[in-house]
């Protein structure tokens, strides 16, 4: 890839005040499904002014040559946890020596990984540490340090005992009796001041655990875990609210309830059934089928003393099982948006769902619209965020091959612009 400018680290990276015109050899026209040869992108601050056909040259302004690029959108990954990366056994024992200046620092480290991998916007759907979280939101919202843009849901909302119960596993003087105010909830009250807390912490969106989980220490990975009437009070305080709400789940009775109180979107969804597709493509239910972490869990599972013995059995049996469950959900026209659940598997890595969608019968170019304006309209952003057109946000990657002939090339970026800065651009 030739350019015309290269930036060779974050200390570099400057606002871009002039024009500056991206001469994109294939771009791809996501709103439309289609790549359109030979255009030129005008950003303007941190926006994209117009889109041009040819290669436009204005005095004063700096080009950047994508000539022998394929140039999209920001990639949208709505499934991470940015302060955390499992790493067992470490990962059970550290919040009794992690502060939360630790978790904030190492966030740091995985959000640049994020960013340079070509993600620039990520929803965080729970945190170790809320607070930690929260900052990094806001350092990156304000230019301290780099990374993607954060929609984050802070702490997840589960009942007792439940995937995202904090105390699951600690000896019992140490459990205590966690509340709506760290994220435990028994009944319908519970539910809408666990909500109302979660808008005075200052989260954007909201998660819940409605079926047990492979990675916590409990024996269930797919029980249902809250009662219809927890969930419908859950989405009244959220509508209240106006909040997105994302739930955990790999059960199917967990799953239809969840989906039958107006959830937004389900993460996972392994034991989805005919039924629930029916239901979820009626309602316009997102899923998020996080194949990666599926496929890194199982992986794990086959590894003596890598995880828990409560969780090994979970990992083997729930981990294969997500690719062909969403192989079954875009076959029957269920709303399919990318997300990963990195911080299972490393962070940086993201791209590697992508292969995982395609070889699962997805065709690349509505992989790529899974990452964008499909992930834009979950989020609720689609006005702004997840295309290249006049008005949107200047969030543009861009890779040296073609992703939609082999899709293994978004596993290695070679430009990346947030908010009209380029933060990567490894052409010469």
């Amino acid at each position: 890839m030739r350019s015309l400018w290269l930036v060779a680290g974050y200390c570099c990276a400057t606002s871009l005040q002039a024009a500056t015109l991206i001469h994109a050899g294939q771009l791809i026209d996501v709103a439309n499904a289609q790549v359109d040869k030979n255009k030129t992108i005008v950003v303007e601050n941190n926006r994209i002014s117009a889109v041009e056909d040819g290669f436009v040259v204005r005095e004063g302004a700096t080009v950047i040559d994508l000539s022998e690029a394929t140039v999209m959108p920001g990639l949208i990954d709505t499934h991470v946890h940015l302060d955390n990366e499992l790493d067992p056994p470490m990962s059970y024992s550290e919040s009794y020596y992690m502060n939360s200046a630790d978790y904030a620092l190492r966030a740091t480290v995985y959000a640049r990984k994020t960013l340079e991998a070509g993600f620039t916007t990520v929803r965080d759907l729970g945190a170790r540490d809320k607070d930690a979280l929260f900052a990094l939101r806001n350092a990156i919202n304000t230019g301290i340090v780099p990374g993607p843009r954060i929609f984050a849901a802070g702490k997840s909302i589960a009942t007792t005992g439940g995937h995202a119960d904090p105390t699951n596993g600690l000896r019992e003087n140490l459990r205590g009796d966690p509340g709506p105010k760290e994220g435990v909830i028994n009944g319908p009250e519970d539910a809408y001041k666990a909500v109302r807390q979660r808008y005075k912490d200052g989260s954007d969106v909201i998660k819940l655990t409605v079926t047990g989980g492979v990675l916590s220490l409990a024996k269930s990975g797919d029980n249902p875990q809250f009662t219809t009437d927890e969930l419908d009070a859950v989405m009244a305080a959220a509508n209240d609210y106006n909040f997105v709400v994302a739930v955990h789940a790999h059960g199917p009775e967990g799953m239809k309830r969840a989906v039958e109180a107006g959830v937004h979107s389900v993460e996972h969804g392994t034991y989805m059934t005919p039924e629930i597709m029916a239901l979820m493509r009626e309602r316009g239910t997102v899923y998020v089928p996080t194949i990666l972490a599926g496929k890194w869990v199982a992986r794990l599972a086959e590894q003596d003393g890598k995880l828990p013995d409560v969780v090994r059995p979970k990992a083997a049996a729930v981990g294969p099982k997500i690719q062909g469950t969403f192989a079954k959900a875009w076959q029957a026209g269920v709303p399919i948006v990318f997300g990963t659940d990195s911080g299972v598997s490393p962070h940086g890595m993201n791209a590697l769902e992508f292969g995982y969608m395609v070889e699962a019968g997805m065709p690349p170019i509505e992989a790529i619209r899974s990452a964008t304006i499909n992930a834009a309209a979950l989020l609720r952003v689609s006005d702004e965020y997840g295309q290249i057109a006049p008005g949107f946000y200047a969030d543009i990657v861009a890779v040296n091959g073609d992703p939609l002939s082999d899709i293994t090339e978004l596993e290695s970026i070679d430009f990346v612009m947030k908010d009209g800065r380029v933060f990567k651009n490894t052409g010469e």
